[in-house]
């Protein structure tokens, strides 16, 4: 054995005891917590009055939760657990099959099966990181940034009685699991930035770490119980986020941009011609995923009712409406309109109406699609062009430009007219409620909340990025990029014709 070799293998046995050092030490953790004592129990709230038990039955007529300061005395709804189920599968379907095919039709035939094994592991990996401290850090209660590492750590606690802080009228399990499903989709959203070119050891170790240090504290900041912006459960800057746009997509998009500048361009980029090897796959894809989007949107409702309904009719003329701009941008711009950038122009409608999916009119979200397919079809065309990164498959031009676009035309569009609760229930003084309605006010807190998101993004992608590739390093090399990363990775082909 040369030296040459000697170091090498010497490196790669290091670097194996380093992942398993690092996957153990991520699933002990939480058991180590836990053994060292359990939290005191809270003290049980005082019985509720006459009053306070008509009040939480009015809040589940009119699908909204209970006042969790009330002890629960409310059986859970079969309705709205029904629908939170139907809506959990149809999220989980948005990423595979829905993202699976879309991305595995925008990449080259060689690089197919490791493009769909990003989204299919992820929804292994990332359940599992669930399980064991991920729900707990995100809505265990906590501080403005994260939640109790111990609380719901192995799901600890969290059962058939509902969680009256969160959705007073379902399982706590049926909260948990739709929340997950949320987690598997935001990382999958990223691998489109780093597709054909990052090593796959290197994909699972980044996501375990973004979701720790980026994902599961935004989400807290956003959803959890006392996070920062939550301006139903005693946030500080109350943004509005019905389904997203914030926690999902700007994170997502943000951090796809990192890891596009970070690794570098596809060999032979942008000189030689990558177009998608099967357009149809994608198409089938996009389709999926405005289905499942009506889970993601309208089941953020947490109940069967007319909020779900407002917000489904949102999603969809959104999503019509971008899909058409888009098009027509495209058509205006280069002589004709294509299969793909309509599909692409729908999915951004979808990406700019998540945040605001619960407190707009459908008027008004078919405006946010309009200006929505416009935007971010300059984004993944021009601006993409313009500084000349690698973004694979338009992940920032798409879920960054289109999640922060939403998120602040939330602020202009939201209405108290759709959604009541936006009117009455955040009181920073205990007392006097500030309406959340658009207007500057509004306007201002999406931009605070936009800013931190972005700089969460920004900063916690980059130094994981640089860890990881110190660690392990980031890109396989460049003749297995050039073979196909699904032979070299996976030694497996997608077409064996």
């Amino acid at each position: 054995m040369t030296t040459g070799t000697g170091s090498r293998v010497a490196k790669t046995q290091a670097s194996r005891g380093l992942r398993l050092a690092v996957w153990t030490a991520f699933l002990l953790a939480p058991q180590l917590a836990l053994a060292q004592g359990t939290p005191p129990a809270p003290a049980a709230p005082k019985d509720p009055t006459l009053e306070e038990r008509v009040s939480d039955l009015e809040a589940i007529a009119n699908s909204s939760a209970p006042d969790p300061r009330h002890k629960n005395h409310v059986s859970t709804s079969s309705g709205d657990t029904a629908w939170l189920l139907v809506s959990s599968a149809l999220l989980l379907m948005m990423t595979g099959p829905g993202l699976a095919l879309f991305y595995g039709g925008l990449v080259r035939s060689k690089n197919v099966l490791s493009t769909l094994m990003h989204s299919m592991f992820l929804m292994v990996l990332v359940s599992i990181l669930w399980l064991v401290f991920g729900y707990s850090v995100a809505f265990g209660d906590g501080g403005y940034f994260f939640g109790s590492l111990t609380q719901y750590a192995m799901l600890r606690n969290v059962g058939a009685a509902p969680n009256a802080a969160y959705a007073g009228t379902v399982p706590h399990q049926a909260f948990m699991l739709f929340q997950m499903m949320f987690a598997i989709i935001t990382p999958a959203l990223i691998s489109g930035a780093y597709a054909e070119r990052m090593k796959f050891s290197a994909m699972v170790l980044f996501t375990a770490l973004w979701m720790c240090a980026v994902y599961l504290p935004l989400v807290h900041m956003m959803w959890g119980n006392g996070g920062l912006f939550n301006w139903a459960l005693g946030g500080r800057i109350p943004a509005l986020d019905f389904a997203g746009g914030t926690v999902v997509h700007i994170s997502s998009g943000v951090s796809a941009l990192v890891c596009a500048i970070v690794l570098g361009k596809r060999l032979g980029y942008p000189a030689q011609p990558m177009p998608p090897h099967n357009v149809v796959m994608s198409m089938t894809g996009a389709v999926l995923l405005w289905i499942g989007w009506f889970g993601f949107n309208a089941g953020s409702a947490l109940a069967a009712g007319g909020l779900a309904a407002s917000a489904f009719a949102a999603t969809h003329f959104a999503a019509a409406g971008a899909g058409f701009s888009w098009a027509v941008t495209e058509w205006s711009l280069r002589g004709k309109p294509s299969a793909l950038g309509t599909v692409s122009g729908m999915v951004a409608g979808l990406v700019v109406i998540t945040p605001a999916a619960g407190f707009v009119s459908p008027a008004s979200a078919m405006m946010m699609g309009l200006i929505g397919g416009v935007v971010c079809y300059l984004a993944a065309s021009k601006l993409k062009a313009m500084f000349r990164y690698d973004d694979t498959l338009d992940v920032f031009g798409v879920h960054g430009v289109g999640g922060t676009l939403g998120a602040l035309l939330t602020g202009i569009f939201a209405s108290k007219d759709v959604n009541s609760l936006i009117g009455t229930t955040f009181k920073p003084d205990g007392i006097h409620p500030i309406d959340l309605s658009g207007g500057i006010q509004q306007f201002m807190n999406q931009v605070k909340a936009v800013g931190i998101a972005w700089a969460m993004a920004l900063v916690g992608s980059f130094v994981i990025l640089k860890a990881v590739n110190a660690l392990i390093g980031l890109r396989p090399g460049p003749e297995e990029e050039n073979q196909g990363l699904d032979l070299t990775l996976h030694g497996e082909s997608a077409y064996n014709d």
